[in-house]
C-alpha cells in the first residue's frame, strides 16, 4: 500500500516561497527601472513593430546644369515660362543660428524678394534668451532692405512652465503666420516655408520665380546633415515648403502635400560655431526632455560627439523598418567632400572651417 509522504512543515514552504520571491522582485524591479530609464531607446527599437511609415512622397524629378536658359529648365520639368518673374518670400523662425542664417540669406539674395523672420525673447521650452538677430542685425546689413522682421515677446514663459514645448512652437508659428501677412505678400507669390537651417539652393528659388505650372505646394527634398557638412546622413529631409500663396495659407512646419521636389536643398542641424551654442538649442528646443542626465550638456563630450558623428542624446534612429534601423546604427560616415555645397560657405572657407570636413572642433 502506498504511504503519503510527510508534508513539509509549514516554516520550510513559507522559506521556499520567499527564495523564489527574492528573484522575481529583482527582476521586476530591474525591469521597470530599465524600461523607465530607456523607454525611449526601446520604443525606437521596437518602431518598425508597432508604427507604420506615411505615404510616400511623389518625388518631381529636379534637372540643372550651368549655363542653360530658365525656359529650358522649366521645360524639362514639365513646365511653361513665365514672361516675368513672381516674387518669392522667405519665411523662418529664428533662434540662434546666426552662421547658418548668413549663409542663407547669402545665397538666396540675388532671388528671394523679402526674408520675413521672427524671434522671440523665450524659447519653446520657456528659458529666456537675447535677440541674437536683432543685436546682430549689422551682420545682415547686406539684405537689409529685404528683410522683414518682428519681435515675439513671450513673459510669462519660464523653466517651470506647464505649458508643452509644442504648444509653444505652435504659438510662434502662428504668429509668423501674421507676420507674413504684413509683409507685403499677395496672392501668386511664392512662400517658401523653412527652418533657418533649411535651404534651398538658388537653382531651386529660380524654378520657383520663373517656371509657370508649378504645383501650388511641393515640399522640398534636402541632403540632411548633422553638425556640419562633414556628415551627411540622408536626403531624406522634407519639411520645407513652397506654396503658390493665396489666402487661406497657413505657416506649417509639417507635411502638406504628397509632391516633393528632389535634391532641393540643404538642412545642416545643430551646425554651431560653439559648443555653448549646443548646449543651449539641446535645452531649448521641443525635444529638451531628450536631454535625459546632466551629463550630456558636458563640454568635453559634446566635443567628442561632435568629431565622431555620433547621437547627442545617446539615441537610436527614428526608422520604420529594422533594415534602415540598423543601417543607421553608430557614427555617421564622414565625407571628404566640399561639392555642391552653399556658394558662399566654400567662397569663405575660412570663416566657416567649422562646417567643412576637417574641421570638428568648436570652441567653448
Amino acid at each position: 500500500m502506498a504511504r503519503d509522504l510527510p508534508h513539509p512543515p509549514v516554516a520550510r514552504r513559507k522559506i521556499l516561497r520567499f527564495k523564489f520571491l527574492i528573484p522575481f522582485v529583482l527582476v521586476l524591479s530591474v525591469s521597470v527601472i530599465a524600461v523607465t530609464q530607456y523607454f525611449q531607446s526601446i520604443s525606437y527599437l521596437l518602431r518598425p513593430l508597432w508604427d507604420t511609415p506615411p505615404k510616400p512622397f511623389t518625388r518631381i524629378p529636379h534637372y540643372y546644369a550651368p549655363n542653360m536658359s530658365m525656359a529650358q529648365l522649366c521645360q524639362l520639368h514639365g513646365w511653361g515660362i513665365l514672361p516675368a518673374p513672381r516674387r518669392v518670400f522667405d519665411a523662418v523662425l529664428f533662434s540662434n543660428e546666426l552662421d547658418i542664417l548668413e549663409i542663407r540669406y547669402r545665397e538666396l539674395l540675388p532671388y528671394v524678394d523679402r526674408f520675413v523672420l521672427l524671434e522671440a525673447n523665450s524659447t519653446f521650452t520657456g528659458i529666456p534668451k537675447s535677440l541674437s538677430f536683432f543685436e546682430n542685425f549689422s551682420r545682415f546689413g547686406f539684405a537689409g532692405s529685404k528683410i522683414v522682421y518682428d519681435m515675439l515677446s513671450i513673459g510669462d514663459l519660464d523653466t517651470g512652465s506647464h505649458r508643452q514645448p509644442f504648444h509653444v512652437e505652435a504659438y510662434h508659428r502662428r504668429s509668423l503666420n501674421m507676420l507674413i501677412r504684413r509683409s507685403g505678400i499677395a496672392v501668386g507669390d511664392i512662400l517658401i516655408m523653412a527652418d533657418a537651417d533649411e535651404i534651398p539652393t538658388p537653382e531651386t528659388v529660380q524654378l520657383l520665380k520663373w517656371c509657370d505650372g508649378i504645383p501650388p505646394v511641393m515640399h522640398l527634398e534636402m541632403k540632411n546633415y548633422m553638425y556640419s557638412f562633414e556628415f551627411p546622413v540622408d536626403d531624406n529631409s522634407w519639411r520645407a515648403t513652397a506654396h503658390m500663396y493665396n489666402e487661406r495659407t497657413s505657416y506649417r512646419h509639417s507635411r502638406q502635400s504628397n509632391l516633393i521636389l528632389a535634391d532641393a536643398g540643404w538642412h545642416c542641424s545643430f551646425c554651431f560655431r560653439e559648443i555653448k551654442e549646443f548646449v543651449f538649442k539641446m535645452k531649448a528646443y521641443s525635444h529638451a526632455d531628450r536631454v535625459k542626465q546632466k551629463s550630456f550638456l558636458n563640454p568635453d563630450r559634446i566635443q567628442k560627439i561632435i568629431c565622431n558623428g555620433d547621437d547627442l542624446f545617446d539615441m537610436l534612429p527614428e526608422e520604420y523598418t529594422f533594415t534602415d534601423l540598423f543601417k543607421k546604427m553608430g557614427p555617421i560616415p564622414k565625407s571628404a567632400s566640399a561639392v555642391h555645397l552653399p556658394s558662399h560657405l566654400i567662397k569663405n572657407a575660412d570663416k566657416f572651417k567649422f562646417l567643412l570636413p576637417g574641421g570638428c572642433l568648436r570652441s567653448e
